[in-house]
């Protein structure tokens, strides 16, 4: 059996990884209120950058994560068609769960099968993303950390859901954040925490691109994505300051005329 090392550049990744994914919980838990306060074309439009944003971060955080992973006598290379399939899967998902909540007029209902979408939908973009590497030996999993990894994937959304209709407070929803962000960084290691490889040393050269030259370059750029966004949510009036600011000017327009 290889050793593997989960975190072969010390606390770096898993810190920055947890942080990215309290940075896509929260960013995404503030769009999903504004969508709840908002209707038509602007619902759809929060919504959908809510669920850009919680599956950006969870995506993010798998693979900053992944950064710090070896196998100690194998080199590492990532598939890139699966890796961005991985970010794919999890953006639709959490998509799928977001406008169930957004829309659904049964939230209880709504909430049980959106959690258990997204949280499924996320395990699948954790081992989607696992069968993205490709090194010199053969990948097994322990199938009771598997599940666990799962029912913590399900829990982790539903609460991430539950969060989003319920809690409106900024420092209500950064708490929120950053337990979700812990549960998301948990699903993640105790899905790698199922792993073994067995080595098979060669000299043949492995497929795929290197974690530097691919996902780096692409968690950089979907962490920029985040910090822009949240900038651009911080700035943007909610739907009480829009109300406000269009009652305050009425007067004025009557005075006027």
């Amino acid at each position: 059996m290889g050793h593997l090392d989960h975190a072969a550049l010390g606390w770096l990744t898993p810190v920055l990884s947890y942080v990215m994914a309290c940075i896509g919980a929260a960013l995404g838990l503030r769009c999903t209120v504004r969508a709840l306060g908002a209707t038509g074309r602007s619902r759809r439009n929060w919504l959908v950058t809510a669920a850009s944003a919680i599956g950006t971060g969870i995506w993010t955080m798998h693979f900053v994560a992944m950064l710090g992973f070896s196998v100690h006598g194998t080199d590492i290379r990532y598939d890139v068609p699966l890796t961005i399939a991985s970010l794919l899967v999890a953006v639709v998902v959490v998509c799928a769960g977001v406008f169930a909540v957004g829309y659904s007029r049964d939230r209880t209902r709504a909430l049980f099968l959106g959690g258990l979408t997204t949280g499924l939908g996320v395990a699948s973009m954790h081992y989607l993303g696992m069968a993205a590497v490709r090194l010199h030996g053969d990948v097994a999993y322990d199938p009771a950390l598997v599940g666990l990894s799962v029912l913590i994937a399900v829990v982790a959304a539903t609460a991430a859901l539950w969060a989003a209709l319920n809690i409106k407070s900024p420092v209500a929803v950064t708490l929120a954040s950053l337990i979700m962000g812990a549960a998301v960084s948990s699903m993640h290691y105790t899905g790698m925490f199922a792993v073994s490889v067995r080595v098979a040393p060669s000299g043949a050269p492995l497929p795929g691109a290197t974690a530097m030259q691919f996902i780096f370059p692409l968690a950089v750029g979907l962490g920029s994505y985040l910090f822009l966004t949240s900038a651009f949510v911080a700035l943007s009036p909610t739907t009480g300051e829009r109300q406000a600011s269009a009652s305050a000017q009425r007067p004025v327009e009557s005075a006027a005329s």
